[in-house]
């Protein structure tokens, strides 16, 4: 068994949360990594965990009945960390924050294969233009490449006031997705597109 992972990456207000809104409340979990309120109407309806404890979330995804799962502003699982020891000398702290997060995504593997589980997180910028998800610098990343972790990465787009998922690689960021999964390289902003599109590549049972 194996759930599938997918990371969305963006600037903030560039709609990861609210690509939310379209999902069904009644088979959708959300996890929220910075306790933060969902930014769109009727966010009541949807059942929300607020931690950044990653053994209870490892346990609320084995728990879920839901197939559906979001963890939002999942950096913030290794930000909070980080601030909490950031007193702590040493490389230690980064092989911990490294091992934490991965060890979370292993954690997928063992879960039911009808399970997406969707990872919102922020992006950063360097000095050459290339665009990946932000971390706590590079001694993190000299130990994991979060976005090798994942087989679809999204990227939110922000066009003439009208928001979009990325599916494409533009040569300096980290959108990926199988061959053939979406025909066009700009998508709605909307997780419940996204997720029947992945079901129907994988000849997974549709949802409740």
């Amino acid at each position: 068994m194996a759930a599938i992972g997918v990371l969305v990456l963006g600037e903030s207000g560039t709609g990861k949360s609210t690509s939310i809104r379209t999902l069904p409340p009644d088979d959708t979990a959300i996890i929220n990594a910075n306790g933060k309120r969902l930014p769109f109407k009727n966010a009541d309806n949807f059942r929300v965990m607020n931690t950044d404890n990653y053994q209870k979330i490892k346990a609320a995804l084995v728990k879920a009945k839901s197939k559906r799962i979001v963890i939002d502003d999942a950096q913030y699982l290794f930000v909070n960390e980080f601030m909490i020891n950031i007193n702590v000398k040493g490389y230690d702290k980064y092989n911990n924050l490294a091992r934490n997060f991965w060890e979370l995504v292993e954690s997928l593997k063992g879960l039911d294969d009808e399970k997406i589980v969707y990872f919102l997180s922020h992006t950063e910028t360097d000095n050459l233009g290339n665009i990946k998800m932000k971390t706590v610098g590079k001694l993190m990343e000299g130990l994991i490449t979060i976005e090798g972790l994942f087989g679809i990465v999204l990227r939110t787009i922000v066009k003439d006031g009208a928001y979009f998922f990325s599916t494409q690689n533009n040569g300096q960021d980290t959108v990926k997705t199988p061959c053939e999964m979406f025909t066009e390289q700009f998508i709605p902003n909307d997780l419940l597109f996204v997720d029947k599109s992945i079901r129907l590549y994988y000849n997974m049972k549709e949802a409740k």
